[in-house]
């Protein structure tokens, strides 16, 4: 009895006026907020260690092990480092607030990817990829999530964290999986054929990249093992393929893949993992019918639960849910809480239970904040986490008409091989692309009024160099991987420090350096100088001189005295 009235306060505590005030942060609120605050009951006070994990006894590394390659020094492991300073370095007071994870006794930088747990004959499909080793976020993440553990993956863009997430569920499905040992029996084999992985991305290009990396790791023997579920895309085909390939892995977006669901062709009662990548997009008011479909179908198994309401977290024990975000708003962890079990917040050298990020500022990378400007400030830390750590930024003033020439003497000055270029409004990018290529520079236009073919083709050219300058609206700034983009202009300047971070973030991907340039009118200079305030990085005025780029040494030196 005691039990039941302590749990009734709590659920009465979740509704209580402070929570209610936050239900414009997130829709999802409204859908499970009683799942969300049972998710707190019956957890450790302690510190979250490597042993309560059950890293120790598997992931525990030798000295054969250890040796690999050596570390690259411009590589995101030693970049990394000073952002963990900063986050430690802002004590947010609260009670039951977990300390991270020790560092020392955790595989944040393993040498290779045989330390994480994976089976041999994945492994050896990263090698044959080029992948040796591991990042810091897939690091930590892969073996978190091969225990079984709900997670939300948080890191900057371009730091690995599809992968992250690909490697445990290919060592668990799939022909890569890991073999059971002997005397086991393999789990479940009458599910060899049904769908164990629904992987659902906010946009076509992100889903058709994730399709491209799952396809390169199984080879093009077993590639029918992964289906793609896109919008924009022939339906009839797709459920034909569903039906004839019998997939493993499915990919797409919210609308399709909830389409085909509804209609009866895609079966995911029974699937292991949910895989929900660019969360903090999924939450977009334009998914929400979409998006709930998807969470009460994929991983609940007809008939589990009967009575519905006794045991509302049991009807989460059947699928693991791993959340990926670059930025990590309160929404993303008020929507955590309701959809996963207990989850765990991986970021590149913590792990966390994600009910101790205080609701006041979710992940703090930029030093103190007042509590009055606390909206802002959340935009500013979920910016600040998403941008890669190794970049140069500048900008330059110039007339409307010139911004066009201006990114060609920019593109020739840097000696880029690969440009981005964004502008806010799709109809104005023919007019770019004409500019660029009267000049002699090679360019294309990429934007949602396009069709699959047409997006797909410029995709390709552009990645296999036939096309030197890519000039989008802002729905590549999320999920295009382009390793080989050393430059990201701005044309059009950026609504906020969030989609900044977002449009750099297509450059510095894995370590690699990058420039990002943003090419302004006098009048809005006053803008850069608000984004690298809130940023905290220094955006340096520079001019196109003689073929070079030359910074003002006036400027240089006011940021000097900053630093």
């Amino acid at each position: 009895m005691p039990a039941m009235v302590s749990t009734r306060l709590l659920l009465l505590v979740g509704e209580s006026a402070p929570f209610r005030k936050l239900s414009h942060v997130c829709w999802t609120a409204r859908f499970h907020s009683s799942v969300h605050f049972l998710s707190r009951v019956d957890h450790n006070q302690g510190p979250l260690t490597l042993t309560s994990l059950g890293f120790k006894s598997e992931f525990g590394t030798t000295n054969e092990n250890r040796i690999s390659k050596p570390k690259q020094p411009n590589s995101p492991i030693e970049v990394s480092k000073s952002k963990v300073k900063v986050v430690k370095s802002n004590g947010v007071k609260a009670v039951g607030v977990k300390k991270p994870l020790e560092i020392e006794a955790a595989p944040f930088s393993a040498k290779s990817f045989s330390e994480l747990g994976l089976p041999p004959l994945l492994i050896e499909r990263l090698e044959r990829e080029g992948f040796a080793v591991p990042t810091d976020v897939q690091s930590a993440a892969i073996p978190t999530i091969l225990k079984n553990h709900d997670v939300v993956i948080q890191s900057y863009t371009g730091s690995g964290k599809t992968l992250a997430y690909l490697l445990p569920i290919l060592s668990e499905v799939g022909p890569l999986k890991k073999k059971p040992l002997d005397g086991e029996r393999d789990k479940e084999p009458g599910r060899k054929t049904d769908i164990e992985a629904v992987i659902v991305a906010p946009s076509r290009e992100l889903g058709m990249q994730i399709v491209r990396e799952v396809e390169k790791l199984l080879g093009p023997a077993d590639k029918k093992m992964v289906q793609q579920l896109v919008g924009g895309a022939n339906r009839s085909r797709q459920e034909e393929a569903l039906k004839k390939n019998k997939p493993v892995i499915v990919v797409g977006t919210p609308g399709r893949i909830a389409e085909i669901s509804a209609a009866g062709k895609l079966h995911t009662h029974g699937c292991r993992y949910l895989v929900l990548d660019e969360v903090d997009e999924l939450l977009s008011f334009n998914f929400r019918e979409t998006m709930h479909r998807i969470l009460e179908h994929v991983g609940r198994r007809s008939g589990a639960n009967p009575g519905g309401t006794k045991n509302p977290l049991a009807r989460q024990a059947e699928r693991q849910t791993i959340m990926v975000s670059a930025t990590m708003p309160f929404s993303v962890i008020r929507a955590a809480g309701s959809w996963g079990r207990n989850p765990l917040l991986v970021q590149a050298k913590s792990i966390i239970p994600l009910e101790s990020v205080p609701p006041s500022g979710p992940i703090n990378l930029s030093g103190p904040t007042s509590s009055s400007t606390s909206n802002s400030n959340l935009q500013t830390q979920a910016a600040v986490a998403s941008l890669p750590p190794v970049l140069k930024h500048y900008y330059c003033v110039t007339k409307l008409q010139h911004k066009v020439d201006t990114l060609r003497r920019c593109v020739h000055a840097l000696d880029a091989k690969s440009v981005i270029a964004f502008m806010n409004h799709s109809k104005r990018l023919k007019d770019a692309v004409f500019k660029l290529e009267a000049r002699g520079m090679k360019a294309a236009e990429l934007h949602g009024d396009l069709g699959k073919l047409a997006r797909s083709t410029t995709l390709k050219k552009f990645k296999n160099g036939e096309v030197r300058v890519l000039v989008t609206n802002e729905l590549s700034a999320r999920g295009l991987d382009v390793s080989e983009c050393d430059l990201v202009v701005n044309l059009d300047l950026p609504t906020d420090s969030i989609h900044y971070a977002h449009r750099a973030g297509r450059t510095g991907r894995l370590g690699r350096k990058g420039n990002v340039v943003t090419i302004c009118e006098e009048s809005e200079v006053f803008v850069v100088k608000k984004l690298q305030k809130q940023l905290g990085v220094p955006i340096k005025v520079c001019e196109f001189t003689e073929g070079k780029l030359a910074v003002t040494e006036e400027e240089e030196k006011i940021l000097e005295v900053v630093g």
